[in-house]
């Protein structure tokens, strides 16, 4: 009996005792699913994820880890009950993220010996196709979180790099990590109006905010938030008021896998829950369950 009290204890989310209000958001990785403002799980999908979307028409787009049903990975669109209404199935090792466009298309990658950035219309033929610059040794880290950029562009995070190529593929910007820091592996980049690029710095526990030049303007590194570990940071969400909210992968109870601050580094919400698996990415929702706006991510 204690060890079931036990167990049941665990699998409830955590809230410190002075934490404000929660967020409602949805969470991609291990476990695919949208989680209220309470940290109720109130929707569930039955596959591990490594992007992801609540849509405005109520579906989600989901990019699927590879599984038996899809080696390749995949991107697919599935209404709250669970229907697949359209996939993408990859065609190489890895999909790691899928974006649904402005124009109606879903921009996606693609990790393998050919990795590319594809643009993909709704009957599955391929209307833009980048080759993206990456090493082929290890397809895993070929690869993260692109972005679409309101310019056409697409925002890359690489191996040790993030690049900027235009909409016919040249490369136009550039941002190395360090080849001898343990921070070198890229994981999410996020660009503001002012042309400033987030960059999620993954092993190193560090998050980096960069100027036009590539020159390192805010930084957020472990040990500068009192009681709260910056642990394998992955995902991140810029906020309209400056807040940033980033997870952390490696995280279990009782380190908070979401958390949220202020440019001074105070910290204004955390998400803690008794889960063994990590929050790879997550989009944050209103009390509606619709995207929030003005949210980078």
């Amino acid at each position: 009996m204690i060890r079931t009290f036990l167990l049941l204890l665990l699998s409830l989310p955590l809230v410190a005792a002075d934490q404000p209000a929660g967020r409602s958001f949805l969470m991609l990785g291990g476990l695919t699913q949208i989680v209220d403002g309470s940290g109720q799980a109130i929707w569930k999908y039955p596959a591990a994820t490594r992007d992801g979307y609540v849509l405005p028409n109520g579906n989600l787009l989901l990019t699927l880890s590879k599984n038996k049903a899809y080696p390749g990975g995949a991107v697919v669109e599935v209404t709250r009950d669970q229907k697949i209404v359209w996939e993408y199935k990859g065609t190489q090792s890895e999909v790691n993220t899928g974006v649904l466009l402005a124009n109606g298309n879903i921009m996606l990658t693609e990790a393998g010996d050919k990795p590319r950035l594809l643009e993909v219309a709704r009957d599955g033929s391929i209307k833009v196709e980048i080759p993206l610059g990456c090493q082929v040794t290890n397809h895993h880290l070929q690869s993260r979180m692109a972005r679409p950029l309101p310019n056409g562009h697409y925002l890359v995070p690489q191996d040790k790099t993030v690049r900027e190529y235009d909409a016919a593929g040249k490369l136009v910007w550039e941002r190395k990590n360090p080849e001898s820091a343990l921070d070198n592996r890229s994981f999410c980049c996020l660009r503001n109006a002012a042309g400033h690029t987030l960059i999620s710095l993954t092993v190193g526990n560090h998050i980096i905010e960069v100027d036009a030049e590539g020159k390192i303007v805010w930084e957020l590194r472990d040990g500068d938030l009192p009681g709260v570990p910056v642990n394998r940071t992955t995902a991140l969400s810029w906020l309209p008021n400056g807040n940033i909210v980033f997870s952390n992968y490696a995280a279990r109870a009782p380190q908070p896998k979401l958390v949220e601050i202020t440019r001074e580094k105070k910290v204004v919400w955390i998400y803690v829950d008794g889960t063994k698996e990590g929050v790879h990415e997550f989009q944050l929702l209103d009390e509606a369950g619709k995207p929030l706006a003005g949210v980078l991510r």
